[in-house]
């Protein structure tokens, strides 16, 4: 799944045109300060040089000043008349530049000279904002002295707050909050055309929701404990969920965070959201996090809720995502197919059923050369899973060295809870045909001392006849 990572466009690129100049002929002053040229700065002040030239973009002298954090040729510009407000064609003023660099004796100049704190980069990023982005508990507070509006927003509606979280910066978010942030702010919504293999197929094509993220929700992304602790205790709601449903504790539990999970369990997060089709147990259990998976059961979660629906991502990435052939699939089911035993003992406890039959219903590319796609369907018990039957791969597999072990306790753990060893799937192929496919003997070993059969003698006999 694919969970967007706006934040990391914060700042437009186009800013960086403060720093780079524009072509054309410069002005001898500014071309001083951009070279940090201070003798002949003062020399061209001296001279009656007019301290408010700019380049062909708006950049004056104060600008490049401001970004070197040359205090003293900026105030020797200020004295000589610069104005500190001055704005580039993108917006970009000193005291933004100040901010960005997080230099408090560069903003505290700028400020003391009347500078704007809440002037605006064209597509609405304020100094603050920046401040907050860069770190700097100290420029925040100097800012919002001189009449910074905490709550102003930029780009896709992101607030100081959400950049100062989504930067892992607490101490700025302690500050922005003690002067009124909105914690119920809420980022612009915006979708995106995605699929699941495969790729082409138009009616797997949807238009994902994006955005509707408040601070907490950034806090989950990135997992910082510390601002969500902050963020709650100042009234935000523990179920924020983005456009799309996806509760702050599901995206914790997909991004791995678990301290984070458990946490906004504590402080009385429903364990079940599931609002896109899909909980933050099913997360934890695609991130192999068995403390996760206790926490979340321990907390109330359902040890038999299905996976409601694949999740879409981009074409050939890596992204985490459920696939088509798992839906339907229970926790317990997945665990064994990604062979979890650990976690598949936790459900047990908790009121797992073992005897669950998935029945998996997708498409697949075109395999007989007389259709682009293909139907598919697959009936697979927990055992079968576990052998390797059904269903994708996980995302997070253990080492080479490991599968095979846990692949046999996966095996060893279904069928001493009952499930049928010689169950086959729609091909006939039993658990004993996966397990020699995938030459573990070990597991080979332990069906065959138990009974079990090739699918080659067992055709027409499904799992569909077990329980579902």
């Amino acid at each position: 799944m694919r969970m967007t990572a706006s934040w990391q466009r914060l700042i437009p690129a186009a800013a960086a045109v403060v720093f780079m100049g524009a072509g054309g002929a410069r002005p001898p002053l500014v071309d001083a300060a951009k070279n940090a040229g201070k003798d002949a700065l003062r020399a061209l002040i001296q001279q009656g040089a007019n301290v408010n030239a700019a380049e062909a973009d708006g950049t004056t002298a104060l600008h490049w000043a401001s970004y070197r954090d040359d205090v003293e040729s900026a105030d020797l510009l200020i004295r000589a008349g610069a104005k500190v407000s001055a704005a580039n064609d993108l917006g970009v003023t000193p005291l933004w530049t100040a901010s960005l660099n997080a230099s408090a004796a560069m903003v505290q100049k700028l400020l003391e000279a009347g500078a704007n704190p809440n002037a605006a980069l064209l597509a609405g990023e304020t100094p603050v904002m920046v401040a907050a982005r860069s770190g700097s508990p100290v420029v925040v507070e100097q800012l919002i002295a001189k009449g910074a509006n905490v709550n102003a927003s930029g780009a896709r509606n992101q607030t100081a707050l959400m950049w100062a979280v989504a930067q892992q910066h607490p101490d700025v978010v302690k500050v922005l909050l003690a002067h009124g942030a909105d914690v119920h702010a809420r980022s612009a919504v915006w979708s995106q055309v995605m699929a699941v293999p495969p790729h082409g197929l138009p009616e797997f094509n949807r238009a994902i929701p994006h955005g509707g993220d408040t601070a907490l929700m950034f806090a989950a992304r990135v997992g910082d404990v510390a601002s969500a602790k902050l963020l709650v205790a100042a009234g935000a709601n523990v179920n924020d969920a983005d456009a799309w449903g996806v509760s702050a504790t599901v995206l914790a539990a997909h991004s791995g965070f678990g301290e984070l999970v458990e946490f906004l369990l504590e402080k009385g997060a429903d364990a079940n959201a599931a609002a896109p089709g899909f909980t933050a147990l099913h997360e934890a259990i695609m991130r192999r996090d068995e403390k996760t998976v206790s926490a979340l059961l321990a907390h109330g979660a359902d040890p038999n809720a299905p996976l409601r629906t694949w999740t879409p991502t981009r074409r050939h990435s890596d992204d985490f995502h459920f696939e088509p052939e798992l839906v339907g699939a229970t926790p317990f089911w997945l665990a064994a197919r990604f062979s979890e035993p650990g976690v598949m003992r936790l459900l047990v406890k908790r009121g797992a059923d073992p005897l669950f039959v998935h029945h998996g219903d997708h498409m697949v590319d075109g395999r007989s050369g007389v259709a682009a796609f293909e139907h598919r369907t697959h009936v697979t018990t927990a055992l079968m899973a576990a052998a390797g039957i059904g269903g994708g791969t996980a995302w997070v597999q253990p080492d080479r060295s490991e599968r095979e072990a846990l692949t046999l306790e996966a095996v060893k753990l279904a069928a001493e809870l009952g499930v049928d060893i010689n169950a086959a799937d729609i091909d006939g192929r039993t658990a004993l045909d996966s397990a020699k496919a995938l030459k573990y003997d070990t597991v080979v070993k332990f069906l065959v001392d138990n009974g079990a059969v090739s699918g080659a003698s067992k055709k027409g006999q499904t799992a569909s006849a077990g329980k579902d």
